[in-house]
């Protein structure tokens, strides 16, 4: 294969994708192994540079039902295909590398180095519309080159599947494309031969029948082409009952009239964006293409990774089958609802299975829904923690379609908005599961007709049903027939056969409600020697405890199984049990687990696997651990009769100090400080993780960011106002750099109560400028202000230089964005001066880095040249990549201004480095577009464009909106023609600059 982007260079390694999955060295293959590891490289390979999510690739390779040891399994291959990478990088000029970072696994290679990379490449070269059709056919048969067979040659799955026929289209379209453009050239002959092989692979393709028809004629082969079109005719007729297209019929006719005109153009890329720009995206060190890249878009929002959440499926799902099929009936009327979204909620009692239901029937309906399938569960009666907000539903669903947190705006309205703008013209299906009330779920109704909304709840929602028109659907109790089923299914027609009279009494007994039925059937899966005539005596003498199931809440004959099941367990995995119901949830991780039961980790995971094996908890992903809500509200009865008010306080303080200690710890290595201010000695038991580095923390405050919330919360409500406010201080980093700015507000407010409650000044200083910082990002720029003043004054009696540092920060910050430069500049001032005071040279790093970037939007180049360079030494000295990264950009801006083009290049040559390894890709783009503004000045038009290029393909990755100032600036940037430009020409796309200051501290 000849690397076009190399101007023809021969490439040493590619991998293949368009055919057999296989690495090539000097165009000999190399093996990759089975084909579930090569299924993993194709995982891989098709987002390379781009972070891939385990669960993402599990998916991928196993489906949505994947068994038991998949993640094992991966990440064995994973360790063989890194290694078969190391081997190859002792080629010359290789950059094959698989690296873990931040929000999975990423395949580091060059996009000429990817056969359907440079596929696509090739094919957007061909689009631009001031190519030449030889020209333009020339790139497309060298695309069309790439081709080595089936793509993704055996490889099984759904994935697969879908991925392989995506760009089986392509190469269609391209082959068609080529054949036009060789026909206008008037060179038939060539073209016959090809367009003959794939319409023998693809029959009924219309336009590859009309060229191959116009090929044969302008040939002299006539006839033939007569016979082409009969043949095309009667397959038609066969297989779909239509006739051929009016065009077709027309070129039929001109064949037979001898007046073919010549075939249409081949379309240029001048609307929505093609794949060729996508393809290119986040490579670490992406070559300089040697011409122009292909016109930008111009409007659509690109989706990243279509979203898959359905949970898994009940094993064993059986009856409901009128439910079914009135669910069916609803998704034909999808089709048949030009106006509207088809909404249906499904209401019942608790237990009764309208989550089973619905996931089952989504995932038997989700091939109709090929653009996604969203799942919530929001919580609406989850005992003993908060409800789902509507926000941060709609922010799951977001980040689900990969919206980058600088897009999503700041209103409820807002984001709706922008979610629905994303479904727009597609087809997603819409689970909201456990709803409250309707007003909980209508900002996550979807708005595009097509789409489908399916939603659970405890409520009749008569009121969704009078204002949005939707369906509602009772879901009652099981049959004693249904009932009889569910049992058998579980455990098999000899075992229920051989007690009839036993499962007449457990069906009786359970009262036709399928979660207490799953119970009994996962007690009985459990032990095969256990009569069934033994359980159905326990829930008789459990009938004398308790009260009959009458239709209302099922706590009667549910606590009689969950009662049952729990006596089973033996004695450390019961208190386990129990102490969990004292989590705020959503979920508990096992160190967390084993702070409330202070133990080990080790000591505790047999305990948890025995009470997953039970069926009183459930192992949603790597040992993370989730309640069903009942039984969550069993568990806390049980710790509230059965353990006193000290143990429960204790391990209640043992969580507490888990999460707070170990927030601690992640807050520090994502804000680097000389010394940070200890928290006292946490409780023993208590189990603080060690986390080892940023990437560390990021992955951890990602995962437990709800329970950190629902904890901050719980501390307040409980009396542990210590907890309340050092979590909530741990937390606003992460919280503010990821877009969680409601949370923000919500915790710090909390924080600032509880500060109070204990009369700690410090702690109200750092609460004030937590609001203060929320409220600023919230863009509420006088009540932010309110609070950073107080908090000042708070830290200034105080005599601690780093709070006054980090405001002064703040303030500066805020009154740059409103254009007030002296007064950023002063406080930026005052901030340097704390941090000189504490002794904190990252934070001086920033401050300093914050003067220079002043100076420079006050024309004072000089001074800004030597501030920033002081903030590069200190940067580098503490270790601040993310510091580095802002203190280059900004050197390259002032490089820039002071028409130093060769210094600017390299700064921001360093700055794009440092940000992509930091995974600040927004970052990465601005620096890209000032990059080649250089470039446009210094007259080199061709590095210009790749540097736009590759900054408009990470913004199309972001999924940046029209509006949105890099996007905007970028779009006039790639219009330029290509001509010499002046150096003194420094802003080619407008006023409009990407620079600000920014730093590793918040």
């Amino acid at each position: 294969m000849k690397g076009d982007l190399h101007g023809g260079a021969d490439i040493v390694v590619e991998l293949r994708l368009l055919g057999p999955v296989e690495f090539a060295e000097h165009g000999h293959a190399r093996e990759v192994g089975p084909p579930q590891r090569r299924a993993v490289l194709a995982a891989l390979a098709v987002d390379t540079a781009l972070p891939v999510a385990t669960d993402v690739l599990i998916t991928r390779v196993w489906g949505t039902e994947p068994p038991d040891g998949a993640r094992r399994a991966l990440h064995a291959h994973i360790a063989r295909i890194r290694r078969l990478c190391e081997q190859l990088g002792q080629v010359d000029d290789v950059r094959f590398r698989l690296v873990r970072r931040s929000g999975g696994y990423v395949l580091e290679a060059g996009p000429e180095q990817v056969d359907i990379l440079l596929f696509r490449h090739l094919v957007g070269r061909a689009r631009e519309v001031r190519r030449s059709d030889d020209v333009r056919a020339s790139l497309l048969r060298e695309a069309l080159g790439l081709w080595r067979g089936e793509p993704l040659a055996g490889l099984s799955g759904q994935w697969a599947a879908r991925v392989r026929e995506a760009w089986r289209r392509q190469h269609v379209d391209v082959a068609v494309g080529w054949a036009r453009l060789t026909l206008r050239a008037g060179d038939p002959v060539t073209v016959i031969g090809p367009l003959g092989d794939l319409l023998g692979a693809y029959p009924l393709v219309e336009p590859l029948s009309e060229a191959l028809m116009r090929a044969l004629h302008a040939a002299g082969r006539g006839a033939e082409a007569l016979d082409c079109y009969a043949a095309l005719r009667r397959r038609l007729a066969e297989e779909l009952g239509s006739d051929p297209s009016p065009g077709l019929q027309e070129v039929h006719q001109a064949i037979l009239r001898g007046s073919v005109s010549p075939p249409p153009a081949w379309p240029t890329a001048t609307g929505a964006a093609d794949d060729a720009t996508i393809a290119l995206s986040f490579t670490p060190t992406p070559p300089e293409p040697p011409t122009p890249p292909p016109s930008p878009p111009t409007a659509t929002a690109q989706l990243g990774e279509l979203p898959a959440q359905l949970p898994m499926g009940v094993r064993g799902f059986t009856g409901r089958q009128d439910e079914l099929a009135y669910l069916d009936g609803l998704l034909a009327a999808t089709a048949g609802q030009p106006r509207g979204v088809v909404i249906c909620a499904v209401s019942g009692t608790a237990g009764a299975g309208k989550t089973a239901l619905a996931v089952h029937w989504a995932r038997t309906a989700q091939g109709a829904f090929p653009d996604g399938q969203l799942y919530v569960n929001l919580r609406g009666f989850a005992p003993g923690g908060p409800v789902m907000d509507p926000a941060e539903a709609l922010r799951g669903f977001l980040d689900a379609f990969g919206v980058p947190p600088s897009r999503i705006p700041v209103g409820l309205d807002a984001q709706a908005g922008l979610y629905r703008s994303l479904l727009t013209g597609r087809r997603v299906l819409v689970v909201l599961d456990n709803a409250r009330d309707a007003e909980q779920i209508r900002p996550l109704l979807p708005g595009s007709p097509g789409c489908m909304a399916l939603v659970t709840s405890r409520n009749l929602l008569t009121g969704l049903a009078a204002a949005e028109g939707a369906h509602l659907l009772a879901l009652g109790l099981l049959t004693p027939d249904e009932a009889r089923d569910l049992l058998t299914g579980r455990l098999g027609a000899d075992r229920t056969e051989a007690e009839p009279s036993a499962v007449r009494e457990i069906v009786d007994r359970c009262a036709g409600l399928p979660l207490a039925l799953a119970v009994v059937a996962a007690r009985a899966t459990a032990d095969p020697g256990l009569p069934l005539a033994r359980l159905a005596q326990e829930l008789r003498l459990a009938d004398s405890r308790l009260d009959a199931l009458d239709g209302g809440e099922p706590a009667s004959q549910i606590r009689a199984v969950f009662s049952w099941s729990y006596q089973a367990l033996r004695p450390e995995a019961a208190r386990v049990f129990r102490l969990i119901g004292l989590h705020p949830g959503p979920d508990t991780a096992l160190p967390a687990a084993a702070a409330l039961a202070g133990a080990r980790p080790a000591e505790i995971r047999p305990l948890l696997t025995e009470l997953v094996r039970g069926h009183l908890l459930t192992e949603t992903a790597a040992r993370r651990y989730s309640f069903h809500d009942l039984l969550r509200a069993y568990a806390a009865e049980l710790v509230a009769t059965h353990d006193s008010e000290a143990v429960r306080h204790d391990a209640t303080l043992r969580m507490l100090d888990h999460y707070a200690h170990t927030a601690h710890r992640a807050d520090v290595l994502l804000t680097p400080q000389p010394r940070p201010v200890p928290l006292p000695s946490h409780q023993p038991g208590s189990g603080p993780m060690e986390l080892m580095d940023h990437q560390q923390a990021q992955e951890w405050f990602g995962g437990e960011r709800p329970v950190l919330l629902a904890a901050v919360h719980r501390a307040a409500a409980e009396g542990f106002d210590a907890h309340t406010w050092r979590l909530a201080s741990a937390l606003t980093t992460f919280l503010d750099r990821h877009g969680h700015w409601r949370a923000l507000a919500e915790v710090q407010t909390a924080a600032l109560d509880a500060a109070r409650r204990q009369g700690d000044t410090a702690a109200q200083a750092d609460a004030h400028r937590g609001l203060g910082l929320a409220h600023d990002r919230l863009t509420r720029r006088d009540e932010a202000r309110t609070h950073y003043l107080l908090a000042l004054q708070l830290f200034g009696a105080l005599g601690h230089h780093a709070g006054q540092a980090r405001t002064h920060q703040h303030l500066a910050r805020m009154s740059a964005a409103q254009q007030l430069h002296q007064q950023a500049l002063s406080h930026a001032h005052h901030s340097l001066t704390h941090y000189r005071a504490a002794d904190d040279r990252a934070g001086q790093s920033a401050a300093l880095n914050h003067i220079g970037w002043l100076h420079a939007q006050l024309g004072y180049q000089e001074k800004a040249l030597v501030h920033c360079r002081q903030a590069l030494v200190l940067a580098e000295e503490t270790g601040d990549l993310n510091g580095q990264a802002h203190t280059w950009d900004s050197l390259g801006y002032i490089h820039h201004r002071l028409a130093q083009y060769a210094q600017a290049v390299d700064c921001y040559q360093q700055a794009v480095a440092l940000f992509h390894r930091t995974g600040e890709f927004h970052s990465e783009a601005a620096s890209l577009v000032c990059l080649g503004d250089i470039h446009h000045a210094c007259s080199a038009p061709r590095a210009a464009h790749g540097a736009w290029a590759r900054a408009l393909t990470i913004a199309d990755r972001l999924g940046l909106a029209d509006t949105d100032p890099l996007r905007t600036g970028l779009l006039p940037r790639l219009r330029l023609p290509h001509i010499r430009a002046t150096g003194g020409r420094a802003r080619p796309g407008g006023a409009w600059s990407p620079h600000r200051p920014g730093s590793a501290l918040a």
